[in-house]
């Protein structure tokens, strides 16, 4: 194993310090001064900061990658490098690659995504375990994660165990969610994809799972849907599904009609934004790492975002290269893109990009000669080190890279091209041409210095579409790959930027700008005699309005002369877009099918996948989602994500103020019925291991009990309960208990008597003060809030208390709006999504 070791600095700022200095750099944008402070400046555990602005975050990357450049020939300086990088102007490394590249205080990998699974699909409690654990060891690191869930048995078939029957999938879907949602505390991020084949027996109930609130919170899911599937859904046929799936020789078969299921899966899309789609056919057709599937490269599954499909134990880092500053003299008559140096820049992000895997390698041998030093057993840490030796093998192997693109939109608005017009879908596809045609080219030559990636074999990849699509292209490209191999297994993706792109200060991605031009509120400070206020809210608090405008539709507005102060009505802003480049071409304006359609042909020349989201109005039918899918797949894409406006998994929202909706307030009966459905949700504190029994009505949070659940007081279920029955029965002096009932493995009742004698008796006392709010239809977030507003004694009370917020977040409805300013970048804009607290202006999400 070859470490590296990086030297710490001597000299640290304070947070005040650095965001002044980032604030003069981002020329007094707060928004991308705080994101940058907070997610990517070198920082330690005890919160020193290391770096002022970004440019010496760039300085630390242009070292390390300098330092891999010699030692292959014709390196590039650091100096060379740093120009490249500085400013977000050219070429964004994305994520973990910018936060970990030279950062001498955390051992993490430098991948943004990985896919994992078991050898031979095996679907025994100890490879389902297995997954489990290495997804956990994978997000502690930063990393998000994806696997497949197809190879489980469906329910209801023979397993050799007490059990005596399968109880499918859905029961495997809400374990690794809650390992998610575990995980992603205390400054961890959790990100997971979950999917499964359109073939798979359980597909329906995969199809479901999320709809119920609170269910599976902590995975995004797709369905892999197959070619055959598509065109029995086009001729309303009969679909066969499988166990194994698309076995000649299944244990188990279902014959089932497609459009039944389609119209499900429509539906479910049209109500809260999942299923996604991954058209598998499509995927493995197209991909060139599958032509070496015999030797390990066959793809399962996606990354989080959709946006790279992946082997097991295969990762990927990201790089975006920002469209907008190959356009000279923007929002000019004469605005043109300069092809020339952006194949340039293409070309050197490629071998920058294969330095990161060699600093990548480091990383993986730091995390991998850390795990030998730690003091547990080898058998505690078997697969902990097991997972990162194979994710090791195959980066040293393949040497996947991700590049991508930024700022699509300002680039179209920049040289006069309405977004989602034919003409802007043509010049966007002569984009990724040229950028498809630069980077094979870059790994190609590099080869020729470095050498092939390890398994690299022109015969196993010469038919394949994308492959070919290259050679018809540029001949010359194809030939210089026969003779010199290529230094990558796979290149390009389009993924989201996010706060990429509040760092660009550019649209994001492939993406149109959300709003060119939109006000925002802040509020006023009561001992501000001088300040001006335009809005006085329900409970008495001041607030200023003021014009946010994105930054290049005011760098559009520079160039023209316009001006505008914050006092402007909407009125007169309005007029002002009608005449800017961004008219008619935002999230909301452009054509749908347009957009499926500009997919479709962009993913021609991106061999990876792309991640593009189709917003929709709330007043669209669910039959038009599924024209949209059809299209889709139609037109070639490899996914689809549809957002309805309001549609309950969270979506961009207009400034539109909205009232509440005083008729969602539940009518629970006055008294308590016998008998209530439960959940039993699971969480950890610090080290303290916490569990809630929730009994529900219509789905919905009627009482909670919680406490610990490990202490002597406490009380122990099995890990896979996750739902039961709360029994409201009379003791024999005539006062009343609770108990719990629950199926085991083989179908029979097991009952838990009195929770009240479980639990400690404060807590229990609290519980019942909390349920009386609840059943008398207090909407949830207001129960959180006044939840959080107990002023309690105890630590162990205030822990408690942190539990059941933890609990009841969960039942939420997406989109409400929260109290409080986000830690990230101090917007009042938080919103519930998924039981986490959303900033709608930073993205950023906090789920504890």
């Amino acid at each position: 194993m070859s470490t590296n070791t990086v030297e710490k600095p001597t000299s640290h700022y304070t947070q005040d310090q650095a965001f002044k200095a980032s604030l003069k750099y981002f020329k007094g944008d707060d928004l991308a001064a705080r994101v940058w402070v907070n997610k990517y400046a070198l920082k330690d555990s005890q919160g020193h900061i290391y770096e002022l602005t970004p440019d010496d975050m760039h300085k630390r990357i242009a070292k390390e990658i300098a330092r891999i450049e010699k030692r292959y020939p014709n390196p590039m300086s650091e100096d060379q490098v740093f120009s490249l990088i500085k400013n977000f102007k050219y070429i964004v490394p994305q994520g973990s690659p910018m936060a970990g590249i030279g950062n001498p205080y955390q051992i993490v990998s430098l991948s943004n995504c990985f896919v994992i699974g078991n050898e031979g699909a095996s679907d025994s409690y100890g490879g389902i375990m297995k997954i489990d654990q290495e997804q956990v060891q994978l997000m502690k690191r930063r990393g998000g994660v994806g696997h497949d869930l197809s190879h489980i048995r469906p329910r209801g078939s023979e397993v050799k165990n007490s059990a005596l029957t399968s109880t499918g999938i859905v029961p495997f879907m809400e374990r690794y969610s809650n390992s998610t949602r575990e995980v992603a505390q205390d400054g961890r991020r959790g990100a997971l994809m979950l999917s499964v084949s359109i073939n798979h027996p359980d597909a329906e109930d995969f199809i479901d799972a999320k709809m119920e609130q609170g269910k599976v919170t902590g995975a995004n899911v797709s369905v892999k849907i197959d070619n055959g599937f598509m065109q029995a859904v086009k001729d309303d046929t009969n679909y066969i599904q499988k166990y194994p799936i698309f076995s000649h020789n299944p244990k188990y078969s279902k014959d089932i009609k497609a459009q039944k299921l389609w119209k499900k899966i429509v539906h479910n899309a049209w109500k809260s934004a999942e299923p996604g789609i991954l058209f598998w056919d499509t995927i493995t057709r197209e991909s060139v790492p599958d032509c070496y599937a015999d030797l390990g490269y066959k793809t399962i599954s996606t990354n989080p975002c959709g946006e790279i499909p992946l082997c097991p134990y295969d990762s990927c880092r990201l790089l975006a290269i920002n469209l907008f500053s190959y356009v000279e003299n923007p929002f000019t008559d004469q605005a043109t893109f300069n092809f020339e140096l952006f194949k340039e820049h293409v070309a050197s992000a490629q071998r920058i990009m294969d330095d990161i895997i060699d600093l990548e390698l480091e990383k993986i041998d730091a995390i991998i000669k850390k795990i030998d030093a730690d003091p547990e057993s080898d058998e505690i840490k078997a697969t902990e080190r097991n997972l990162w030796v194979n994710i090791r093998t195959k980066a040293e192997e393949g040497r996947r890279t991700g590049i991508g693109i930024t700022a699509e939109g300002d680039m179209l608005a920049a040289l006069g091209i309405r977004y989602g017009s034919k003409e802007g879908n043509a010049f966007s596809v002569e984009v990724h041409k040229t950028m498809a045609i630069a980077a094979y080219k870059a790994s190609v030559y590099t080869a020729k210095e470095r050498g092939a990636f390890a398994i690299f074999d022109i015969e196993r990849e010469k038919n394949n579409p994308f492959i070919q699509r290259l050679k018809e292209a540029d001949a010359q490209l194809y030939n210089d790959m026969v003779t010199y191999g290529r230094r990558n297994i796979a290149l390009l993706t389009i993924a989201p930027t996010g706060t990429t792109s509040l760092m660009t200060q550019t649209s994001s991605g492939i993406e149109p700008v959300f709003l060119p031009v939109y006000k925002r509120r802040r509020k006023v400070n009561p001992n501000d005699k001088d300040a001006r206020v335009d809005f006085v809210d329900e409970v008495g608090d001041s607030w200023e309005e003021y014009v946010v405008f994105h930054h290049r539709f005011k760098q559009w507005m520079e160039v023209n002369n316009i001006k505008v102060d914050d006092n402007c009505s909407q009125e007169e802003l309005d007029v002002i877009v009608k005449q800017s480049p961004y008219y008619k071409a935002t999230s909301n304006d452009v054509d749908w099918l347009s957009k499926v359609s500009m997919q479709g042909a962009v993913q021609k020349w991106v061999d990876h996948s792309i991640s593009v989201t189709i917003n929709l109005p709330n007043d669209v039918s669910e039959d038009l989602v599924g024209d949209l899918y059809l299209k889709a797949w139609e037109v070639g894409c490899k996914g689809v994500t549809v957002y309805r406006d309001g549609s309950r998994s969270g979506v961009l929202i207009s400034n539109d103020d909205k009232e509440q909706d005083t008729e969602s307030l539940t009518n629970f009966p006055t008294k308590r019925p016998q008998i209530l459905e439960a959940d039993v949700v699971r969480f950890q504190n610090n080290k303290e291991k916490w569990i809630a029994f929730i009994g529900k009505i219509d789905g919905k949070p009627y009482e909670i009990f919680t406490g610990l659940a490990d202490d002597e007081d406490g009380i122990l279920i099995p890990r896979w309960v996750a739902e039961g029955l709360i029994i409201k029965n009379r003791n024999e002096d005539g006062t009343s208990r609770y108990d719990f009932q629950y199926k085991n493995k083989r179908g029979y009742k097991t009952t838990i008597e009195g929770l009240s004698h479980k639990f400690n008796p404060e807590y229990w006392n609290y519980a019942k003060l909390i349920s009386s709010t609840l059943r008398h239809g207090m909407p949830i977030d207001k129960v959180v809030d006044l939840i959080n507003s107990l002023q309690l004694d105890s630590a162990s009370i205030n822990t408690w208390k942190n539990g059941v917020v933890r609990a009841l977040k969960r039942f939420v409805e997406d989109g409400t709006k929260a109290k409080g300013k986000c830690t990230n970048c101090n917007s009042d804009k938080l919103i519930y999504q998924e039981g986490c607290l959303t900033c709608q202006d930073c993205g950023s999400s906090k789920c504890g």
